[in-house]
Protein backbone atom coordinates (compact mmCIF):
# COMPACT_ATOMS: atom_id res chain seq x y z
CA UNK A 1 0.00 0.00 0.00
CA UNK A 2 1.45 3.37 -1.00
CA UNK A 3 1.86 6.26 1.48
CA UNK A 4 -0.89 8.16 -0.29
CA UNK A 5 -3.27 5.24 0.16
CA UNK A 6 -2.24 4.85 3.78
CA UNK A 7 -2.95 8.50 4.40
CA UNK A 8 -6.58 8.06 3.34
CA UNK A 9 -7.22 5.16 5.75
CA UNK A 10 -7.94 7.36 8.77
CA UNK A 11 -10.69 9.92 8.26
CA UNK A 12 -11.53 10.23 11.95
CA UNK A 13 -9.64 10.03 15.23
CA UNK A 14 -10.81 9.17 18.73
CA UNK A 15 -9.43 11.25 21.60
CA UNK A 16 -8.63 9.23 24.71
CA UNK A 17 -9.53 12.19 26.90
CA UNK A 18 -8.18 12.85 30.38
CA UNK A 19 -9.77 9.87 32.15
CA UNK A 20 -12.20 7.03 31.43
CA UNK A 21 -13.50 6.85 35.01
CA UNK A 22 -17.31 7.33 34.67
CA UNK A 23 -17.58 8.73 38.21
CA UNK A 24 -15.22 11.61 37.34
CA UNK A 25 -16.94 12.74 34.12
CA UNK A 26 -19.55 15.05 35.69
CA UNK A 27 -17.26 16.57 38.36
CA UNK A 28 -14.54 17.19 35.77
CA UNK A 29 -17.06 18.73 33.37
CA UNK A 30 -18.11 21.17 36.11
CA UNK A 31 -14.48 22.02 36.97
CA UNK A 32 -13.51 22.60 33.35
CA UNK A 33 -16.71 24.57 32.68
CA UNK A 34 -15.84 26.86 35.61
CA UNK A 35 -12.24 27.24 34.42
CA UNK A 36 -13.41 28.06 30.89
CA UNK A 37 -15.97 30.58 32.18
CA UNK A 38 -13.28 32.31 34.26
CA UNK A 39 -10.98 32.27 31.23
CA UNK A 40 -13.61 33.96 29.06
CA UNK A 41 -14.54 36.56 31.68
CA UNK A 42 -10.92 37.28 32.63
CA UNK A 43 -9.40 37.59 29.16
CA UNK A 44 -12.33 39.31 27.45
CA UNK A 45 -12.65 41.56 30.52
CA UNK A 46 -9.01 42.67 30.23
CA UNK A 47 -9.44 43.35 26.50
CA UNK A 48 -12.63 45.36 27.14
CA UNK A 49 -11.01 47.43 29.91
CA UNK A 50 -8.04 48.26 27.69
CA UNK A 51 -10.30 49.26 24.79
CA UNK A 52 -12.54 51.46 26.96
CA UNK A 53 -9.91 53.26 29.09
CA UNK A 54 -7.77 55.70 27.10
CA UNK A 55 -5.11 55.69 29.83
CA UNK A 56 -4.41 52.06 28.95
CA UNK A 57 -3.73 52.81 25.28
CA UNK A 58 0.02 52.32 25.71
CA UNK A 59 2.35 49.65 24.22
CA UNK A 60 2.37 47.55 27.39
CA UNK A 61 -1.41 47.25 27.41
CA UNK A 62 -1.63 46.78 23.64
CA UNK A 63 0.59 43.72 24.07
CA UNK A 64 -1.46 42.63 27.09
CA UNK A 65 -4.72 42.87 25.12
CA UNK A 66 -3.29 40.62 22.39
CA UNK A 67 -1.89 38.26 25.03
CA UNK A 68 -5.37 38.01 26.55
CA UNK A 69 -6.84 37.39 23.09
CA UNK A 70 -4.38 34.52 22.57
CA UNK A 71 -5.24 33.02 25.97
CA UNK A 72 -8.94 33.12 25.16
CA UNK A 73 -8.32 31.74 21.67
CA UNK A 74 -6.16 28.72 22.42
CA UNK A 75 -8.30 27.78 25.41
CA UNK A 76 -11.34 27.90 23.10
CA UNK A 77 -9.52 25.69 20.58
CA UNK A 78 -9.25 22.92 23.21
CA UNK A 79 -11.59 23.25 26.21
CA UNK A 80 -15.08 22.99 24.57
CA UNK A 81 -14.10 19.67 22.95
CA UNK A 82 -12.81 18.37 26.29
CA UNK A 83 -16.06 19.43 27.98
CA UNK A 84 -18.11 17.67 25.28
CA UNK A 85 -16.14 14.50 25.99
CA UNK A 86 -17.01 14.71 29.70
CA UNK A 87 -20.66 15.60 29.18
CA UNK A 88 -21.83 13.40 26.29
CA UNK A 89 -18.82 11.16 25.68
CA UNK A 90 -18.18 12.77 22.29
CA UNK A 91 -14.50 11.95 21.80
CA UNK A 92 -14.51 11.53 18.02
CA UNK A 93 -12.81 14.20 15.90
CA UNK A 94 -12.52 14.18 12.11
CA UNK A 95 -9.13 14.25 10.38
CA UNK A 96 -9.74 17.80 9.10
CA UNK A 97 -11.03 19.03 12.47
CA UNK A 98 -7.96 17.53 14.15
CA UNK A 99 -5.66 19.31 11.69
CA UNK A 100 -7.56 22.58 12.21
CA UNK A 101 -7.40 22.27 16.01
CA UNK A 102 -3.67 21.56 15.84
CA UNK A 103 -3.04 24.49 13.48
CA UNK A 104 -4.98 27.11 15.42
CA UNK A 105 -3.67 25.95 18.78
CA UNK A 106 -0.12 26.22 17.40
CA UNK A 107 -0.82 29.70 15.97
CA UNK A 108 -2.16 31.06 19.25
CA UNK A 109 0.53 29.41 21.40
CA UNK A 110 3.43 30.58 19.20
CA UNK A 111 1.97 34.10 19.01
CA UNK A 112 1.86 34.20 22.81
CA UNK A 113 5.55 33.32 23.00
CA UNK A 114 6.46 36.15 20.61
CA UNK A 115 4.20 38.59 22.48
CA UNK A 116 5.92 37.72 25.77
CA UNK A 117 9.27 38.48 24.10
CA UNK A 118 7.89 41.79 22.77
CA UNK A 119 6.65 42.70 26.24
CA UNK A 120 10.12 42.00 27.66
CA UNK A 121 11.63 44.45 25.19
CA UNK A 122 8.95 46.98 26.10
CA UNK A 123 9.76 46.58 29.82
CA UNK A 124 13.47 47.01 28.98
CA UNK A 125 12.74 50.28 27.22
CA UNK A 126 10.52 51.48 30.08
CA UNK A 127 13.03 50.73 32.86
CA UNK A 128 16.39 51.29 31.13
CA UNK A 129 15.51 54.25 28.88
CA UNK A 130 12.51 55.96 30.48
CA UNK A 131 13.29 59.38 28.96
CA UNK A 132 13.37 57.92 25.44
CA UNK A 133 10.57 55.39 25.94
CA UNK A 134 7.96 57.24 23.87
CA UNK A 135 10.46 57.62 21.02
CA UNK A 136 11.46 53.93 21.14
CA UNK A 137 8.02 52.34 21.60
CA UNK A 138 6.02 54.41 19.14
CA UNK A 139 2.56 53.19 18.04
CA UNK A 140 4.10 52.24 14.69
CA UNK A 141 6.84 50.13 16.30
CA UNK A 142 4.31 48.51 18.63
CA UNK A 143 1.97 47.67 15.73
CA UNK A 144 4.81 46.13 13.72
CA UNK A 145 5.90 43.98 16.66
CA UNK A 146 2.35 42.62 16.99
CA UNK A 147 2.02 42.06 13.22
CA UNK A 148 5.36 40.24 13.00
CA UNK A 149 4.32 38.03 15.94
CA UNK A 150 1.15 36.99 14.10
CA UNK A 151 2.85 36.50 10.72
CA UNK A 152 5.68 34.38 12.14
CA UNK A 153 3.24 32.27 14.14
CA UNK A 154 1.03 31.62 11.08
CA UNK A 155 4.06 30.61 9.01
CA UNK A 156 5.50 28.35 11.71
CA UNK A 157 2.11 26.77 12.51
CA UNK A 158 1.57 26.10 8.79
CA UNK A 159 4.91 24.26 8.58
CA UNK A 160 4.14 22.31 11.78
CA UNK A 161 0.70 21.29 10.46
CA UNK A 162 2.02 20.19 7.06
CA UNK A 163 4.91 18.41 8.78
CA UNK A 164 2.62 16.38 11.08
CA UNK A 165 -0.34 15.76 8.77
CA UNK A 166 1.76 14.74 5.77
CA UNK A 167 2.49 11.56 7.72
CA UNK A 168 0.47 8.36 7.32
CA UNK A 169 -1.92 7.38 10.10
CA UNK A 170 -2.88 3.75 9.53
CA UNK A 171 -1.99 2.03 12.83
CA UNK A 172 -4.80 3.25 15.00
CA UNK A 173 -7.44 5.93 15.25
CA UNK A 174 -7.01 6.44 19.00
CA UNK A 175 -5.03 9.55 20.03
CA UNK A 176 -3.74 9.07 23.57
CA UNK A 177 -4.49 12.68 24.52
CA UNK A 178 -7.42 15.05 25.02
CA UNK A 179 -6.64 17.19 21.97
CA UNK A 180 -4.62 16.97 18.73
CA UNK A 181 -1.09 17.76 19.86
CA UNK A 182 2.22 17.01 18.16
CA UNK A 183 3.64 14.33 20.47
CA UNK A 184 0.66 11.90 20.44
CA UNK A 185 0.15 12.42 16.70
CA UNK A 186 3.79 11.62 15.97
CA UNK A 187 3.47 8.51 18.16
CA UNK A 188 0.39 7.45 16.15
CA UNK A 189 2.03 7.66 12.73
CA UNK A 190 2.87 4.44 10.89
CA UNK A 191 5.36 6.10 8.52
CA UNK A 192 8.94 7.07 9.33
CA UNK A 193 8.52 10.13 11.56
CA UNK A 194 12.21 10.86 12.20
CA UNK A 195 12.26 13.74 9.71
CA UNK A 196 9.01 15.17 11.07
CA UNK A 197 10.25 14.93 14.66
CA UNK A 198 13.50 16.67 13.70
CA UNK A 199 11.66 19.48 11.91
CA UNK A 200 9.26 19.87 14.85
CA UNK A 201 12.03 20.10 17.46
CA UNK A 202 14.13 22.46 15.31
CA UNK A 203 11.21 24.87 14.82
CA UNK A 204 9.98 24.60 18.42
CA UNK A 205 13.56 24.98 19.65
CA UNK A 206 14.13 28.06 17.50
CA UNK A 207 10.86 29.59 18.66
CA UNK A 208 11.48 29.05 22.38
CA UNK A 209 15.23 29.81 22.22
CA UNK A 210 14.83 33.07 20.29
CA UNK A 211 11.99 34.28 22.52
CA UNK A 212 13.74 33.30 25.75
CA UNK A 213 16.99 34.89 24.54
CA UNK A 214 15.22 38.22 23.93
CA UNK A 215 13.59 37.99 27.35
CA UNK A 216 16.85 37.08 29.15
CA UNK A 217 18.86 39.84 27.46
CA UNK A 218 16.12 42.39 28.18
CA UNK A 219 15.97 41.41 31.86
CA UNK A 220 19.76 41.33 32.16
CA UNK A 221 19.82 45.01 31.21
CA UNK A 222 16.82 45.67 33.47
CA UNK A 223 18.50 44.10 36.51
CA UNK A 224 21.76 45.99 35.85
CA UNK A 225 19.75 49.22 35.67
CA UNK A 226 17.90 48.38 38.89
CA UNK A 227 21.19 47.68 40.71
CA UNK A 228 22.43 51.12 39.71
CA UNK A 229 19.37 52.81 41.18
CA UNK A 230 20.04 54.41 44.55
CA UNK A 231 16.51 54.88 45.85
CA UNK A 232 14.45 52.01 47.25
CA UNK A 233 11.40 53.63 45.65
CA UNK A 234 13.05 53.26 42.23
CA UNK A 235 13.81 49.60 42.96
CA UNK A 236 10.22 48.95 44.01
CA UNK A 237 8.77 50.70 40.98
CA UNK A 238 11.04 48.81 38.57
CA UNK A 239 10.28 45.44 40.14
CA UNK A 240 6.57 46.23 40.14
CA UNK A 241 6.80 47.06 36.43
CA UNK A 242 8.32 43.67 35.63
CA UNK A 243 6.91 41.29 38.26
CA UNK A 244 3.71 40.30 36.42
CA UNK A 245 5.51 39.70 33.14
CA UNK A 246 8.26 37.65 34.81
CA UNK A 247 5.64 35.48 36.55
CA UNK A 248 3.78 34.82 33.29
CA UNK A 249 7.03 34.08 31.43
CA UNK A 250 8.21 31.62 34.10
CA UNK A 251 4.92 29.70 34.08
CA UNK A 252 4.58 29.65 30.27
CA UNK A 253 8.12 28.65 29.30
CA UNK A 254 8.61 26.35 32.28
CA UNK A 255 5.57 24.28 31.30
CA UNK A 256 6.31 24.39 27.55
CA UNK A 257 9.91 23.24 28.07
CA UNK A 258 8.77 20.41 30.33
CA UNK A 259 6.18 19.36 27.76
CA UNK A 260 8.14 19.45 24.51
CA UNK A 261 11.81 19.01 25.40
CA UNK A 262 11.86 15.83 27.48
CA UNK A 263 13.96 12.97 26.09
CA UNK A 264 11.76 10.45 24.28
CA UNK A 265 12.56 7.72 26.81
CA UNK A 266 11.23 9.88 29.64
CA UNK A 267 7.92 10.71 27.97
CA UNK A 268 4.83 9.56 29.84
CA UNK A 269 1.49 10.33 28.24
CA UNK A 270 -0.26 10.60 31.61
CA UNK A 271 2.32 13.17 32.74
CA UNK A 272 2.06 14.95 29.39
CA UNK A 273 -1.71 15.16 29.78
CA UNK A 274 -1.42 16.83 33.17
CA UNK A 275 1.17 19.29 31.84
CA UNK A 276 -1.07 19.96 28.82
CA UNK A 277 -4.07 20.66 31.08
CA UNK A 278 -1.94 23.25 32.83
CA UNK A 279 -0.58 25.13 29.80
CA UNK A 280 -3.60 24.73 27.50
CA UNK A 281 -6.43 25.30 29.98
CA UNK A 282 -5.19 26.65 33.33
CA UNK A 283 -2.60 29.23 32.18
CA UNK A 284 -5.14 31.16 30.02
CA UNK A 285 -7.31 31.50 33.14
CA UNK A 286 -4.42 32.52 35.41
CA UNK A 287 -2.76 35.13 33.15
CA UNK A 288 -5.47 37.83 33.54
CA UNK A 289 -5.23 37.41 37.32
CA UNK A 290 -1.43 37.75 37.26
CA UNK A 291 -1.60 40.99 35.28
CA UNK A 292 -4.63 42.54 36.97
CA UNK A 293 -4.04 41.75 40.65
CA UNK A 294 -0.58 43.35 40.63
CA UNK A 295 -1.41 46.24 38.33
CA UNK A 296 -2.69 49.54 39.73
CA UNK A 297 -3.74 50.90 36.32
CA UNK A 298 -5.86 47.83 35.54
CA UNK A 299 -7.43 47.95 39.03
CA UNK A 300 -8.22 51.65 38.56
CA UNK A 301 -9.76 50.99 35.13
CA UNK A 302 -11.84 48.15 36.59
CA UNK A 303 -13.14 50.33 39.44
CA UNK A 304 -13.98 53.07 36.95
CA UNK A 305 -15.85 50.63 34.69
CA UNK A 306 -17.74 49.13 37.63
CA UNK A 307 -18.68 52.62 38.85
CA UNK A 308 -20.06 53.51 35.42
CA UNK A 309 -21.98 50.23 35.23
CA UNK A 310 -23.44 50.81 38.70
CA UNK A 311 -24.51 54.34 37.79
CA UNK A 312 -26.08 53.11 34.58
CA UNK A 313 -28.05 50.39 36.39
CA UNK A 314 -29.28 52.90 38.99
CA UNK A 315 -30.40 55.24 36.24
CA UNK A 316 -32.25 52.44 34.41
CA UNK A 317 -33.92 50.89 37.44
Amino acid sequence: MTPMENRTVVTEFTLAGITDDPQLQTPLFLVFALIYLLTLVGNLGVITLILLDSRLHTPMYVFLSHLSLMGFAYSTAVTPKVMAGFLVGDKAISYKACAAQFFFFAVFLITESFLLASMAYDRHAAVCKPLHYTNIMTPRVCAWMVIVSYVLSFLEASVHTWNIFSLSFCRSRAIDHFFCDATPLLALSCSDSNRSETVFFILAGFNITSSVLIILISYLFIFVTILRMRSSEGHQKAFSTCASHLTAVSIFYGTASFMYFQPGSHHSMSTDKMASVFYAIVIPMVNPLIYSLRNKEVKRALKKAMGKAKSYLKFKF
